[in-house]
């Protein structure tokens, strides 16, 4: 998968197929798409190249989305395979179909815990808490609104009283959220 006028291989696209679900179409029009965000032409995406895709410019939260990203990487690229890895999250989840390990509730439920844990400890502070409010609704409410929610937040889903949200408090607040559905990307077959 190296630079972009190599095409992916038939054992490429099913080795991706069974990690992530995708169905064979949907590999080869990601990888499309990979290739024209591959401004570099080396076979992997940075952080500007994440940037320019429109959709995350302009979404409050679009720099924890990319920062989602890395989190596989142990370098500043992401490379195709990462790229699906993070993407399977994304795909609905049909009732009939055989579930993926990527797209499973506790795996979105994960993905969305790390959108608010920003210092990667496995816990949501109200500090951590209060900044990604801000980036979603910027100032359109007041600091204090904000540090009430927060406060609100915390007292609610904060079952240890530690004053902070672990994963189980995370789990648990979001039982009766259709996660499954609500973070899904309808991908083109």
């Amino acid at each position: 998968m190296g630079t972009r006028s190599s095409m992916l291989q038939e054992e490429e696209i099913s080795e991706i197929q069974r990690e992530t679900g995708f169905s064979s179409n949907q590999i080869v029009r990601l990888y499309s798409r990979f290739t024209n965000l591959d401004k570099s032409d080396q076979g992997f995406l940075r952080r500007a190249d994440f940037l320019r895709i429109p959709e995350l410019a302009i979404n409050p939260l679009g720099d924890r989305i990319v920062h989602a990203f890395f989190q596989e990487s142990a370098t500043d690229t992401v490379n195709f395979r990462q790229f699906m890895r993070v993407l399977a999250r994304f795909r609905p989840v049909k009732k009939t179909a055989t579930k993926n390990k990527l797209n499973d509730r506790e795996e979105k439920l994960k993905f969305a815990f790390k959108m608010y844990d920003l210092d990667g400890d496995n816990m949501i502070s109200r500090d951590e808490l209060l900044n990604v409010l801000h980036m979603m609704v910027g100032a359109n409410i007041s600091d204090d609104q904000l540090g009430s929610i927060a406060d609100r937040t915390i007292s609610e889903v904060d079952l240890d009283k530690d004053e902070n949200i672990s994963f189980e408090e995370f789990v648990k607040a979001m039982e009766r959220v259709d996660v499954e559905q609500k973070m899904s990307i309808r991908f083109l077959n």
